[in-house]
């Protein structure tokens, strides 16, 4: 018979602080990237961000943000959700597979669905993670055993697809303009055109007008903006239809689902990879960490910046990014493991990163708290109606003063307890037993957060 394993929560020194703190950074980086869909009406700008706000400082804000943030907060989430994937399931690595470990994993990412469903459909977060990663860990616990080697060219198989899918689309739309400019031609020459090429002139007309400021948005589009403007104007039940309306045409008919899958499976895979290779989890010396760091950003974040020159000239030429924005994605996320673990590596660093740990150890409760804080109390016409007031500068303050709120509400919190209340719920469910969830005077605070009183 199999030795008897006992499986608990892991607490305390057994914890990884690196990874404490690059969860928190995450979990609060992650904001300026959704607020704008929280607080302003995505119809808006979705053709073009200079629809919003577009002041020198705008322009500024929105191309850092799209540089060096988006999209790596969620990489960031991917790779330590697949690091988590090897620590969870350290005790079945062994030959006899202890199967409890593997009830474990399953139920723990089944309450992650459960979870997110009730994000979506309750507190109405139509960018839910949840359900999506909960989804993705059942495809991860059987690869536990691959090398990193083959760990990390699954993981790139996504951003290959995306690279693959992104040239037939820069082709594509390269033989498109060609094809307008003729008939373009023939139309001034007073060829007559069949409805078919009238049709493409006109639709591709319509995609010029989207980036001509002198003119209104599309039929289509204002329509959209109408049918947001007034959720947001109504009461609870209205807001609510919406959501569900808009995370159905996004995700409900399954391929938005499916390609976030891929994607968040893909970073996962190079999540477990990193921590296979000691990188993730701060094994490897300060010049590893440094020159990864440099490596990573320059590739990563120059990729982003010839992208973003070129979005900036509001055209409908194709653009790098189409190919290689997965790619850069992946390597900025890279960049910001590798910075943050060589700060870790100072005493300086240290402190001045402790108290994300905190943020990092109830990430569950602070991303779903700062939903209903947004959606429901800041931005809420019930609450301070302060939905579609904001433009990108003022989004990205107002993200950085909530979050800088549920920094200190996390080490507050963790004085007196030891868990995010969602954690607490989800680990009880998870374990079939109550876990401890007060802590008791004498027992010390978790570190990175100041002591009881």
């Amino acid at each position: 018979m199999g030795e008897a394993i006992s499986l608990g929560p892991v607490r305390g020194r057994a914890r990884i602080d690196v990874m404490d703190v690059l969860r928190g950074i995450a979990i609060l980086g992650i904001l300026f990237m959704n607020i704008p869909f929280m607080a302003t009406n995505p119809a808006i700008w979705m053709d073009d961000v200079r629809r919003l706000s577009w002041s020198p400082l705008d322009a500024t804000t929105w191309a850092a943000i799209d540089i060096f943030w988006s999209g790596t907060q969620r990489g960031l989430f991917e790779f330590l959700f697949g690091a988590g994937v090897m620590v969870l399931t350290a005790r079945a690595m062994r030959p006899e597979d202890p199967v409890a470990v593997a009830d474990l994993y399953y139920r723990r990412n089944l309450l992650l669905v459960a979870f997110g469903l009730i994000d979506i459909f309750v507190i109405a977060w139509v960018g839910d993670i949840l359900l999506a990663y909960g989804l993705s860990a059942l495809f991860l616990f059987p690869f536990r055993k691959a090398s990193p080697k083959i760990l990390l060219a699954m993981g790139l198989g996504f951003a290959a697809f995306v690279a693959v899918t992104g040239t037939i689309g820069y082709t594509g739309r390269i033989e498109m303009i060609d094809k307008v400019e003729v008939l373009e031609k023939k139309q001034a020459d007073g060829v007559k055109l069949g409805e078919k090429d009238k049709k493409t002139i006109a639709e591709w007309q319509e995609k010029r007008d989207a980036h001509d400021l002198s003119k209104p948005p599309s039929k289509d589009t204002q329509d959209k903006i109408k049918a947001e403007n007034e959720a947001h104007a109504g009461n609870p039940w209205m807001f609510l239809r919406n959501n569900w309306t808009v995370w159905n045409k996004i995700f409900g008919d399954g391929h938005g689902t499916l390609f976030t899958i891929v994607e968040a499976v893909c970073a996962m895979f190079i999540g477990m990879a990193l921590w296979k290779w000691g990188v993730i989890q701060g094994q490897r010396p300060v010049r590893f960490y440094a020159i990864t760091a440099v490596a990573a950003y320059a590739v990563g974040c120059g990729l982003r910046a010839w992208n973003v020159a070129e979005l900036y000239t509001f055209t409908l030429d194709p653009k790098s990014g189409w190919i290689t924005h997965e790619f850069a994605r992946l390597a900025v996320t890279l960049g910001h493991v590798a910075f943050f673990n060589l700060v870790m590596k100072t005493a300086a660093g240290r402190n001045v990163l402790a108290p994300f740990k905190a943020v990092g150890r109830m990430a569950f409760s602070i991303y779903v708290l700062t939903s209903v804080v947004t959606l429901w109390l800041i931005f809420a016409p019930w609450g301070l109606d302060l939905w579609g007031k904001f433009g990108w500068a003022q989004l990205a303050l107002a993200a950085a003063v909530i979050d800088v709120f549920m920094l200190v509400f996390a080490n507050v919190w963790l004085r007196y307890y030891l868990s995010g209340p969602l954690e607490w719920v989800w680990r009880s469910l998870a374990y079939g037993k109550r876990q401890p969830f007060v802590r008791h005077p004498a027992e010390p605070a978790a570190p990175g957060t100041l002591a009881p009183a």
